[in-house]
């Protein structure tokens, strides 16, 4: 695997898994996508900054040649319509994904779900119902691999940082507490670098299932460690 593509590389997570993929020593490029550029350079990092995330069709080239993609992109459902959150979370996700499959048929999709989210899709849960069905669309695909994360609590680690509020507000408020819990409750609570080394690792390997939590992100780090 030497040429990922991350989705979301703003966010939490999509910081912690583009740190790991630019310290991995495997991998030769790092293609970030997304409207706005992160201002960050690196000699294997590449922008691919595209307002439209639903018509890839003046980009297309840019995009073939891609062995992994780690889908972080993602929004609350606070305030939003069901036709609203789903258009973001699922509609924009599948588009993503046809078009990464059509164009690199070995493509390993990785994608960052969350936990709660309903596979039965008949769930009281807007937000988890929508997170369902997108898994479910994605497991259909017929990538070389296809995984879904769905991590719990995620401790942020080396400066990175939410860019919600109140996700800011509450790691603030665990920040002392988060080590030991991590301590004593490792496969509960993980961390942005635990995260982004399992989603490389699996997609890079492979794993025993195709939906992974926090206890699986656990017995990656101590398969890591041996």
């Amino acid at each position: 695997m030497k040429s990922i593509i991350i989705y979301g590389a703003t966010g939490m997570l999509g910081q912690g898994v583009l740190r790991e993929s630019l310290l991995d020593t495997h991998i030769e490029r790092v293609t970030l996508i997304g409207r706005t550029p992160i201002g960050q350079t690196h000699p294997k990092l590449r922008e691919i900054v595209h307002a439209d995330l639903f018509d890839y069709h003046n980009i297309e080239e840019q995009l073939i040649g891609i062995d992994a993609c780690f889908f972080c992109l993602g929004t609350p459902s606070t305030g939003k319509t069901e036709a609203e959150y789903t258009r973001i979370t699922k509609d924009l996700t599948l588009t993503a994904a046809q078009v990464l499959l059509r164009l690199n048929p070995q493509l390993a999709f990785i994608y960052i779900s969350g936990e709660g989210a309903d596979s039965s899709e008949k769930g009281a849960l807007m937000w988890a119902r929508v997170r369902g069905q997108t898994e479910n669309e994605l497991l259909r695909m017929p990538f070389k691999r296809v995984y879904i994360v769905r991590p719990g609590v995620i401790q942020p680690l080396n400066g990175i940082q939410s860019r919600v509020l109140l996700y800011r507000l509450g790691y603030s408020v665990l920040k002392p507490m988060l080590p030991m819990l991590r301590y004593f409750f490792p496969n509960l609570i993980s961390s942005t670098q635990l995260l982004g080394q399992a989603m490389i690792k699996i997609a890079r390997e492979g794993y025993e299932k195709p939906i992974l939590r926090n206890k699986d992100l656990y017995l990656l780090s101590l398969s890591k460690q041996e």
